[in-house]
């Protein structure tokens, strides 16, 4: 097993590398981003998005072989899923239950299946050092592999239950120091300088961050997104990287 969780032959950090974004979220050019992405998070309606959103993205995506991931969020549309929740760890796993097998029974009538697990705003934050709600999120989820910021316990229960595992940059946002566990985590969107804004800036991200990572993120709702997306593609098969879904 490689140390992202993934099996030799997989596609792995190196000189393949995904590109993907969070679509469905009614705020951005959904089908634009589909020309460029490799991959698309798609909102399961719990921040964003509805079964009408969410069966266009994946008609989209099955006609140009992106692969379509449920991105999972609490229950907090008014919020964008990015305000601290306290959801009971088995109410919470009801919740991601419920957001994907929605997302699984559309993607099915679009042709497509849903591919993995990536969960949004606070809780993508909050699996990286919460144990009893990342596990909470993986009861939900079934098997379906996981993308995640590297060194979160999301990723590491995922790995110890034996499911597949990938690690995830974010070239449009920016990081705090690296913490004693080793991880480093993104700074809060309350804090100055927590958004990268600048194409050319977010595509040199890009590049630093793909030879650790197996996918790179570029947020569906960041000012410019498509040309932020353009542009991180663009470095990445400059600098010799086959952009590949990494399931």
């Amino acid at each position: 097993m490689n140390d992202d969780g993934s099996e030799p032959g997989q596609v792995v950090p190196g000189l393949v590398i995904d590109l993907n974004a969070d679509l469905g979220e009614e705020v951005t050019d959904d089908a634009a981003l589909l020309e460029v992405v490799t991959s698309a998070n798609v909102a399961c309606g719990y921040h964003a998005g509805n079964d009408e959103v969410m069966r266009a993205v994946c008609e989209a995506a099955a006609v140009r072989g992106v692969r379509v991931g449920a991105q999972v969020s609490y229950l907090d549309r008014a919020g964008f899923g990015r305000r601290p929740v306290e959801v009971a760890p088995e109410v919470l796993s009801q919740q991601v239950a419920d957001q994907v097998g929605t997302l699984e029974a559309i993607a099915a009538e679009a042709g497509t299946s849903v591919t993995y697990l990536k969960p949004h705003g606070a809780l993508y934050n909050r699996v990286v050092d919460d144990v009893e709600q990342a596990r909470a999120v993986l009861i939900g989820s079934g098997v379906l592999p996981v993308l995640g910021l590297p060194g979160g316990r999301i990723l590491e229960l995922a790995g110890i239950a034996g499911r597949r595992t990938f690690r995830e940059g974010f070239p449009d946002r920016a990081y705090l120091p690296t913490a004693d566990d080793g991880v480093a985590r993104l700074v809060p969107r309350s804090e100055p300088g927590a958004l990268v804004e600048d194409p050319d800036e977010i595509a040199r991200n890009a590049l630093r961050l793909a030879p650790d990572v197996a996918s790179v993120c570029v947020h569906g709702d960041s000012p410019g997104a498509v040309a932020s997306a353009r542009a991180v593609r663009a470095a990445l098969e400059g600098a010799g990287f086959a952009l590949r879904p990494f399931t």
